[in-house]
């Protein structure tokens, strides 16, 4: 399955020297992701937890049966924590320096017109994810396992709390699939157009995304039509119509929805705004959403607790859990797609 594409033309190459200062701006986690219903609460409030004709949002099941949320992450420190001293750090933030340069209103565009055509390659949910042995996210502080890993851990940590979301297990397992834009056969596009963190662009970056300070690099900072709160949008436009950063959530989007996937919106949803941690984590940018993104917001808060904590060095086997993971393919994909 060899593919040759042009490469497109990525304006500023990463540093290849480690990055001395680290910044300041650290994300507060949310730690418990669930949506809360008090014990005060009545029938009819449970009930108006329903998205997408009939996905109704469940509760977790009792502490003791459910998935632990570790305090620190498989390198003794806390998830997601940029000034934390470890040999990945500088690369980590060299990433971010990198793509808040580039990632601008143009770029978006033309990657988004490139790799929306679909034209590289035809192959099966299950070929994609086994891709991704040879894959490493170089934004991630939290895992330096390959991401098929990172996929099965997400995928049966939330199998044990949802058991019946059969749907949310394969949003899990997919979500990331779209990392194969790093490998060669996909155009080997660099790690800072794949991974990372994402954001809206058309407007002004906020102040929570992590490593802000790099974004006055960035052509779009300073074009007044581009760096104020709205910037091309409206109140309330809502997401489907914002531009995000490229990179492999928008991509997955893209192929999921292209190819006619029968999960629901609130699975499509999950996997284009996984990494928009400016959103979910900070509250950033509610003012551009809508009521359907607020509804689907119940389920993204549900997934990120298990997307950002089930990392570790705790190993599936994968030949154990593959049937069941291929009878969901089937229910919800096509045999092969277009990628």
């Amino acid at each position: 399955m060899t593919i040759s594409i042009d490469q497109p033309d990525f304006g500023v190459e990463e540093d290849p020297k480690n990055v001395k200062e680290v910044a300041a701006a650290v994300e507060t986690e949310r730690k418990g992701c669930a949506v809360e219903i008090h014990d005060g609460d009545d029938k009819e409030a449970k009930e108006d937890l329903v998205l997408d004709g009939g996905f109704v949002v469940p509760q977790p099941p009792p502490p003791s049966d459910s998935f632990v949320v570790p305090e620190i992450n498989s390198f003794g420190q806390t998830f997601r924590d940029y000034e934390a001293d470890g040999a990945r750090q500088p690369g980590v933030e060299n990433l971010y320096r990198t793509q808040h340069i580039n990632q601008c209103v143009d770029f978006v565009k033309r990657m988004r017109e490139e790799y929306g055509k679909l034209n590289r390659v035809e192959m099966s949910i299950w070929e994609c994810c086994e891709l991704l042995n040879d894959v490493v996210d170089e934004s991630d502080p939290d895992l330096d396992e390959p991401q098929i890993e990172h996929l099965l851990q997400t995928a049966e940590a939330i199998r044990k709390d949802y058991p019946n979301e059969d749907w949310l297990h394969l949003t899990g397992l997919i979500h990331d699939l779209g990392k194969v834009l790093l490998l060669p056969s996909f155009g080997g596009l660099p790690q800072w157009a794949v991974v990372g963190d994402t954001f809206p662009v058309g407007c002004a970056f906020d102040d929570s995304i992590v490593h802000h300070k790099h974004f006055t690099q960035n052509p779009d900072y300073n074009n007044p039509a581009y760096n104020t709160k709205y910037g091309m949008y409206s109140e309330g436009c809502g997401l489907s119509n914002v531009l995000m950063s490229f990179g492999h959530d928008d991509y997955m989007y893209l192929v999921a929805k292209e190819n006619k996937t029968t999960l629901p919106s609130a699975a499509l949803f999950v996997i284009r705004y996984h990494s928009f941690y400016a959103l979910h984590n900070s509250g950033a940018y509610k003012h551009l959403m809508n009521e359907e993104d607020t509804e689907n917001m119940k389920w993204l808060y549900i997934f990120n607790k298990y997307d950002l904590y089930s990392k570790s060095k705790v190993r599936i086997d994968v030949e154990k859990v593959k049937p069941y993971y291929l009878s969901l393919i089937e229910k919800y994909f096509p045999a092969k797609l277009k990628w």
